[in-house]
């Protein structure tokens, strides 16, 4: 077995890496992003789409390059190394992995050309507030009608709600679970901000009322397509975690190794070393299990992917806050400050917390796994 990155996949690592430095570096576009509300500049957006970067999961057929979650985690990686602000994940991994996944031929050619190229933004609305990051037992229920269906209920937190064209919304049916297209400027259509800590990442609150939808693939279900996106969801949220990780212990390492105090660097005085040593260890479980996720989502039985992912994001979900916290206390009160670049990295990684369930929760399911 290869555990190597194929030399593709590394200069598709390259690439992306230039790209991001060149073009959305944190000063000025991150920072300049903050606010926005949609994260990203059609510049910046154009430039990813003539990448590839939207079309790694698509097959070839429908615009994509046909790849698999491996690929996909080299972008991510490098996404999260610079706490990139755009929609990415939510429209290239999740919006694109529910069309592939849950979708068939029709629906699939309606909605992946315009994936891929980057011309659709997408989202994908799983959870609901209160609901402890379960999705199996929806309240927004649809009804048929003719020649489509409706949805009534609400999804909250869905990712990059203002700037998604299209949600792809899980929703109750006759007793089953579905996943429905819904359209941006739909009738009964209400797309809500909420308050974030992270301002290179946008959350918001779906209402939908009687809102017209198109259900992706056969009427009888799509619990395990949506049991596979959440999986993706999860991992690519830990791979992206890693990057910002990293580059949160680059920094903090770098300056130990500059920041004299009683006249030596502080990067020589053994408490501080455990702090990075404590980092790098958590960085580097954190990246096995980002990887293994990823090959397991790829290659995998569904139970394994679950395994997978559910591990990798109940490690990661402290684990990684903990390092960004770790490298603000390194920076001491200089890594406080809003001028400085941690707290960017600190801040992406508190969502890891949270998002798509907290650690606690995928404990529970992962002792339910495994036990």
């Amino acid at each position: 077995m290869d555990f190597e990155f194929s030399a593709d996949q590394e200069a598709l690592r390259q690439t992306v890496a230039r790209f991001l430095s060149a073009e959305a570096p944190l000063r000025p576009y991150v920072r300049g992003m903050l606010d926005d509300a949609t994260g990203t500049t059609a510049a910046v957006w154009q430039g990813l789409a003539d990448l590839g970067a939207f079309g790694l999961l698509v097959p070839e057929a429908f615009g994509g390059l046909g790849l698999g979650m491996v690929d996909a985690g080299v972008v991510l990686e490098e996404m999260g190394r610079l706490v990139h602000p755009g929609p990415f994940l939510s429209s290239a991994i999740g919006a694109a992995s529910a069309v592939v996944l849950a979708g068939d031929s029709a629906d699939q050619a309606r909605y992946l050309p315009g994936l891929a190229a980057g011309t659709t933004v997408g989202t994908v609305a799983v959870l609901e507030e209160g609901s402890r990051g379960g999705w199996r037992h929806p309240t927004t229920t649809a009804r048929p009608t003719h020649g489509g269906w409706e949805l009534t209920g609400v999804k909250a937190p869905v990712a990059d709600a203002g700037a998604a064209d299209l949600a792809l919304v899980v929703a109750g049916a006759s007793g089953d679970v579905g996943l429905f297209a819904v359209e941006r400027g739909a009738a009964g259509v209400i797309v809500e901000g909420l308050p974030t800590v992270d301002g290179t990442r946008r959350w918001g609150r779906l209402r939908l009322d009687g809102a017209p939808a198109r259900r992706l693939g056969a009427p009888a279900g799509a619990t395990e397509a949506i049991a596979a996106v959440v999986d993706r969801l999860l991992v690519a949220m830990v791979t992206d975690a890693v990057g910002a990780a990293e580059a949160a212990l680059q920094i903090a390492v770098t300056y130990a190794k500059e920041r004299l105090q009683f006249g030596k660097p502080i990067g020589s005085f053994q408490a501080v070393q455990h702090l990075c040593a404590d980092m790098l260890q958590a960085v580097e479980q954190a990246r096995a299990g980002a990887y293994y996720g990823l090959w397991a989502c790829d290659a995998a039985t569904a139970e394994e992917r679950r395994r997978a992912a559910t591990m990798a994001k109940a490690f990661a979900g402290d684990a990684l806050a903990g390092v960004g916290a770790t490298a603000i206390q390194v920076l001491g009160g200089i890594g406080f400050t809003w001028e400085h670049d941690a707290h960017l990295f600190y801040k992406r990684l508190l969502t890891v917390q949270t998002a798509y369930g907290s650690t606690a929760e995928h404990l529970e399911a992962l002792a339910a796994l495994v036990l």
